[in-house]
């Protein structure tokens, strides 16, 4: 076993795990947090995407022990819970139908939080590009990239 250290949206925790377990194992089965979908295992479809000091990543592709000092937000850290107010671009996903069967809801949000980080006023075909690694079997995406540039238009002088 393993002793980390990491912060999981906002909240301090410490714990011991087995070298070999994946960050999204530890974050639903230790911290209950199911809001981080396993989708393949293989980090092919970004259901599990979560951020890692900022970065969008793929939990299922690292291991909990590489979190170790580090900040990782998930889908259930991004709404303000206080305030009962969504995160901007889930909001967008919400007034865009940015979903369907919700499966890959969750990766998609936090990419998309991560690419207006970077790009604050992406084209279509840039949010085409920047959600290239996340998957949805549902849909042909249209209302996904709408979702997002929808986020990016109402938080237009602030950070996603």
């Amino acid at each position: 076993m393993t002793k980390i250290e990491l912060t999981v949206d906002g909240a301090a925790v410490s714990d011991d795990v087995e070298p070999r377990m994946l960050l999204v194992q530890y974050l639903r089965e230790k911290l209950g947090k199911t809001g981080t979908v396993i989708g393949c295992d293989t980090s092919n479809c970004g259901a599990c995407t979560v951020h890692l000091d900022g970065t969008s990543v793929k939990s299922c592709n690292v291991l909990a022990v590489q979190a170790n000092g580090r900040t990782v937000t998930t889908i259930e850290g991004l709404a303000d819970a206080a305030e009962g107010e969504l995160h901007p671009v889930q909001e967008a996903f919400r007034e865009c139908h940015g979903l369907q069967c919700g499966f890959c809801t969750p990766g998609m949000i936090m990419q998309a939080v991560d690419l207006l980080a970077e790009n604050p006023d992406p084209t279509e075909e840039e949010v085409r590009l920047g959600m290239e690694g996340n998957l949805c079997r549902c849909t042909g995406y249209h209302n996904i990239v709408k979702s997002v540039l929808h986020a990016a238009k109402s938080t237009e002088g602030a950070t996603a």
